[in-house]
């Protein structure tokens, strides 16, 4: 006889009460991991700066083989390396994914490679070049690249290095430094310029959709709100959290002119309302020192995360939680742990990397709502195990429905009813351990692990 595992208690995901982040070794045995993400399936991609991808299955095993292995060409060491991975959004039928890396030359090199007859490996004889940008400086590099909704990719690069921006890159608009770029690359050529960039036929780069960033260490994008998340590390006393609907174009984040909310050289600057400025910063004390941004999380398993900005400091070994009034709360560090990259599975379940010991862990919560007193004392769910059927006792809605997940986040039972005799049938799930969460027409909902 099968069973299925409820194991925990019940609680509520209205509201996040305490800030609890729990870390799991979910991989180990990369090489500075620096970018986590998936392909629309139940596999991860794990970015190596040394210019190595590899896949992790759910279970947490490496595949054996290197999807891609470019470290040939490119330059490792510092910031530079092999530092973003997307894939094309019909990457189910065409094969297509894009690298960022810097090359031999050190210069900006994103790139177009095909997947092989084998769909766990990469055929490294593909490549197709979409940009090679020059750059003065080794550090600053950026690195990040994401598809958009619209369909566009979207490029994060560093101002071009040294310290205070001497080249001026970030104001200038004429610069791909110190930017974010949106490029239409459903093209014969390298790449077209999509409708709408702000500076197309003004001053400005065609390419340009947002400027006055130093060095964003990670940026993505929240479809639920709407918004693009960009973390920008700072000079040398603020890190900053940048939010904005996606459709807001030709944005001045601020960098040479400020640092955070702070001036940092505003000579020759254009006036301080011209400008956006973050939503939240931080100083370094306690520690701290450089950014690294996460995701909102729009996962299922951790229902008291939802919505939440999760990111981390990469010298105080800190998790660092954006919350809804736009304040950060801290967790305690999480020490020989320097966080390097989040990430997300098909399910949007939560990842993070740190780069200096190669693992990377599943973002996890004990957080409690605010009522779980009351809660547990309402609901019952038993018989844990259960088998066949499982009976959930005290649901006072009259439309409530339940869904079951995996711990990886895939709903194996969606919008199912409680039958009248308060069961839920369970006889089509396999054996395993499960979370189950209760929707409720009073506006409440229960999650059971």
């Amino acid at each position: 006889m099968k069973n299925l595992l409820l194991c925990a208690g019940i609680v509520s995901f209205s509201i996040f009460k305490a800030q609890s982040i729990n870390l799991e070794e979910f991989a180990t045995g990369f090489t500075a991991p620096v970018e986590i993400t998936h392909a629309n399936d139940n596999r991860m991609f794990v970015v190596q700066q040394n210019g190595i991808i590899k896949i992790v299955q759910p279970n947490g095993t490496l595949n054996s083989a290197d999807f891609l292995n470019i470290s040939s060409k490119i330059t490792y060491g510092g910031e530079r390396g092999l530092l973003g991975l997307a894939f094309h959004p019909q990457y189910a039928t065409n094969g297509y994914f894009f690298v960022y890396y810097n090359d031999t030359s050190g210069n900006i090199t994103v790139a177009r490679y095909t997947r092989s007859s084998n769909p766990d490996v990469a055929d490294a004889t593909t490549e197709k070049i979409i940009l090679n940008q020059p750059k003065p400086f080794s550090n600053h590099n950026g690195g990040s690249i994401h598809f958009a909704p619209d369909g566009y990719l979207w490029i994060v690069t560093g101002d071009g290095g040294s310290g205070g921006d001497p080249n001026n890159n970030g104001q200038n608009k004429n610069s791909l430094l110190g930017k974010l770029l949106r490029l239409d690359i459903n093209s014969s050529g390298p790449y077209n310029i999509p409708p709408g960039n702000p500076f197309v036929g003004v001053d400005g780069a065609d390419e340009v959709w947002a400027y006055g960033l130093r060095n964003a260490w990670k940026f993505n994008f929240d479809t639920t709100s709407g918004n693009v998340m960009i973390a920008d590390v700072g000079q040398g006393n603020i890190e900053e959290i940048n939010r904005m609907p996606i459709t807001q174009a030709g944005l001045n984040y601020g960098w040479r002119c400020y640092e955070g909310n702070d001036p940092y050289n505003t000579s020759g600057c254009a006036a301080q309302s011209t400008m956006t400025f973050p939503v939240a910063a931080y100083d370094h004390s306690g520690g701290k020192c450089s950014i690294t941004g996460g995701y909102v999380y729009r996962g299922s398993l951790y229902p008291a995360l939802q919505g939440k900005y999760i990111f981390a400091d990469y010298c105080s070994t800190q998790i660092g939680i954006l919350n809804n009034d736009d304040s950060i709360t801290w967790t305690s560090a999480f020490s020989g742990n320097n966080f390097s990259t989040f990430g997300i599975n098909n399910q949007n379940e939560l990842f993070v990397a740190a780069v200096n010991n190669g693992k990377i862990f599943r973002v996890t919560t004990s957080t409690l709502g605010t009522n779980e007193n009351e809660l547990s004392s309402e609901i019952k769910v038993y018989p844990i195990p259960a088998s066949e059927r499982v009976f959930i006792e005290g649901i006072k809605g009259k439309n409530t429905t339940v869904d079951i997940t995996s711990p990886e986040g895939r709903k194996v039972l969606e919008s199912a009813k409680i039958e009248s005799d308060n069961s839920l049938n369970i006889s089509g799930i396999a054996a395993g351990v499960y979370f189950l969460h209760i929707n409720s027409d009073n506006q409440k909902s229960y999650s059971k692990k």
